[in-house]
């Protein structure tokens, strides 16, 4: 039975929400971790962007589908094609609001055969669309139903505790994001500084750049360490970047 979501008039229904949308942000992260743990065989990086075992797009992925499609469509194939299109629409945002804010790509998939600039993959689409009907036709009409009968003596207290620490979490990650973005702007800076001046460095001057790049790649703390972890690709960028820089001051080091 497909259960429309309300529009929350009251505190006690935006606890609920604010629940629901909790909830299904850790199943979207649960849901991630199998899905890029299987392929390896073993357990892959905590995945997400907030130190918490929770995908906030996912969440917010599902409260998009539940309002849009008022629970979802009768027939399953209609709540899987328009499902697929309202995330995918969602994914793509993400990616480029993203990209915009932090001058970072979080995620890749130009290597996949069918994608649209990187941000979004026919692959990924499908799983999506197929989570939706799981979603509107299984999970949301009973775990609603569940949020519900726990009462506002439960709901309110419980959503007011889990705010504060996905606020925290938040404030926290999107601070390492802007450190993180920072360093990889100085790295770029320093590679084509490299480029164009190296004829001219003296030993010396390299010395300074080897201290420069050290020093980047040594300043990551512990959450930002967390978030390169989380991103392999965003990762592996950065120690391309590092290697390229290095690999320019042996190469020179070895003509001289």
């Amino acid at each position: 039975m497909l259960t429309p979501l309300p529009v929350p008039t009251t505190f006690e229904e935006v606890c609920c929400v604010f629940l629901l949308f909790i909830a299904y942000s850790t199943l979207g992260w649960c849901g991630e971790m199998l899905y890029c743990s299987i392929p390896k065989g073993h357990i892959c990086e905590k995945r997400g962007f907030l130190n918490g075992f929770l995908c906030p797009i996912y969440g917010h992925g599902a409260l998009l589908v539940l309002y849009a499609l008022h629970g979802g469509f009768r027939s399953p194939i209609l709540t899987f094609l328009a499902g697929m299109l309202l995330t995918s629409a969602l994914e793509y945002f993400t990616s480029w609001l993203m990209e915009k804010l932090f001058h970072m790509r979080w995620w890749d998939y130009s290597h996949d055969r069918f994608q649209i600039n990187g941000r979004v993959c026919l692959l990924n689409s499908v799983c999506f669309g197929l989570a939706c009907v799981a979603l509107c036709h299984l999970i949301h009409p009973w775990l609603w139903n569940k949020i519900l009968g726990l009462g506002p003596s439960v709901t309110v207290p419980l959503a007011s505790f889990i705010l504060g620490i996905y606020l925290t979490d938040t404030v926290l990650s999107v601070r390492s994001a802007i450190q993180l973005s920072n360093q990889m702007q100085k790295l770029k800076a320093l590679q084509a500084e490299l480029k164009e001046r190296m004829e001219e460095q003296r030993e010396e001057a390299r010395e300074k750049l080897r201290e420069k790049v050290r020093e980047l790649h040594d300043s990551p703390d512990i959450f930002e360490k967390r978030l390169l972890h989380s991103h392999p690709r965003l990762r592996s960028h950065r120690d391309e970047i590092i290697a390229a820089i290095r690999e320019h001051l042996h190469d020179k080091n070895s003509h001289d």
